[in-house]
């Protein structure tokens, strides 16, 4: 199985050489830079799994590199920090976080973070291997994370991202009420069916020519959804 990639970004050399060390021993694949410029330098040839992100840098800070990176992709970001006022902390999740650890930080609790953000964002490969679904009116590309609704370009929430991804990851099997919430909220939201029909309403409201009627997520009442398998190409 492929490692996750973790790409860490400080310019604190010994924080890098802790983050790092840590993540090693977890079994995860680690890059590292030292500057939010040699990040997104980065970024335009790699494609990390998660990237632990500094806000106090020279150069452009973590807030803006933040904002750069997810100019460019929705990877998910755990930002490294020192602030841990409401307000910074605000401002981070607004521009894209998805977690963050205050500084100074026990690497324990930063490798459970790590793994609670992967499993949350986890998607897997479809049915067939391809990363890109496509429907009559809907094409789904898992890689890019992006959707397309008869040829426009439809936003997604992260929450609908996280869910469409894992529905379409699965393609053609039905994902139980309990597997789902765990991988999207975690294990301790497992009983909560009721947030799974809000959120698969919302992405059918966004997706489906008639919601009320649903061709490509179907229900399974008491167990689950299912993404339908995307049809054949034609001549295959």
């Amino acid at each position: 199985m492929r490692k996750h990639l973790i790409l860490v970004v400080d310019d604190e050399p010994a924080i890098v050489r802790l983050v790092k060390s840590k993540l090693v021993a977890d079994g995860y694949a680690v890059e590292t830079a030292n500057s939010g410029e040699t990040a997104l330098e980065f970024l335009d040839n790699e494609r990390p799994d998660l990237i632990v992100l500094d806000v106090m840098m020279p150069g452009i800070d973590g807030y803006e590199t933040l904002r750069r990176i997810r100019g460019k992709t929705q990877i998910p970001v755990i930002l490294l920090t020192a602030r841990s006022g409401d307000a910074d902390l605000s401002r981070g999740f607004h521009a894209g976080a998805d977690d963050y650890v205050t500084k100074p930080f026990n690497p324990d609790e930063l490798g459970l973070r790590v793994a609670a953000v992967l499993r949350r964002t986890a998607g897997a490969a479809p049915i067939g291997g391809s990363t890109i679904l496509e429907y009559p009116n809907v094409t789904i590309d898992l890689d890019r994370r992006t959707v397309q609704v008869k040829g426009e370009e439809v936003r997604l929430s992260r929450t609908e991202w996280e869910l469409l991804s894992q529905l379409a990851g699965n393609a053609g099997r039905v994902m139980l009420h309990g597997e789902l919430l765990s991988r999207i909220w975690g294990p301790e939201f497992r009983d909560e069916a009721h947030y799974l029909r809000t959120w698969v309403s919302r992405l059918r409201a966004k997706l489906e020519t008639d919601p009320s009627a649903p061709e490509l997520i179907s229900t399974f009442p008491g167990l689950g959804y299912r993404m339908e398998s995307p049809p054949p190409k034609d001549g295959v």
